[in-house]
């Protein structure tokens, strides 16, 4: 019988990551945006192979942006991992993120943050909407098809801070930044 070369490829679990929690599972205080500290998160690609992991808080539109020496799941979990060490962990409850393979090793992430991370639906990318609207932003600093392995990691940071500081018609016309501080200094 003749069959594709790629037939061991096409197995039922085949591009799948294991253990995955759906979107549908995540608490309900992440879906009214009452309360802060669940995040959504994604990279932005750019040429030979370069790539910015943006994460946004859901309640207050915080970025964060983290370069990336590469999109294998090893390097994506590391920085993870760090950024989510800078912040309290009350104000880190859970990642939402879609199917990509750079989060194949999420477990790891959970076990070394104790945020539990939840994927969207296949093809559903409007189910991590704050997070796709802010790559959009961030496409005025970084367009596409520019390398993006060029811009250091305190270049980022002065990114996210003009975004962080830009206020936003949803959030009342406040910025992102007086919102986290406000969800901060409650936590004091």
């Amino acid at each position: 019988m003749r069959r594709s070369r790629h037939h061991t490829q096409k197995t039922e679990d085949h591009g799948r990551i294991t253990d995955a929690v759906s979107i549908s599972e995540r608490p309900a205080s992440a879906e009214d945006r009452a309360v802060p500290g669940h995040w959504e998160g994604d990279l932005i690609s750019g040429t030979n192979n370069s790539h910015i992991a943006t994460l946004v808080e859901r309640r207050t539109r915080y970025v964060m942006l983290a370069k990336l020496n590469g999109k294998d799941t090893e390097t994506v979990i590391n920085a993870l991992i760090r950024q989510a060490h800078k912040l309290p962990k009350e104000l880190y409850k859970s990642l939402t993120w879609d199917r990509g393979k750079e989060m194949a090793d999420h477990q790891r992430f959970t076990l070394a943050t104790d945020i539990e991370v939840y994927f969207c639906d296949p093809k559903s990318p409007w189910q991590r909407g704050s997070n796709e609207n802010t790559n959009g932003l961030l496409r005025q600093y970084f367009p596409k098809g520019t390398d993006l392995s060029v811009h250091s990691q305190a270049k980022l940071n002065a990114v996210a801070r003009q975004l962080n500081e830009r206020q936003r018609k949803t959030l009342g016309f406040y910025s992102p930044a007086e919102k986290f501080s406000e969800c901060v200094a409650s936590l004091g």
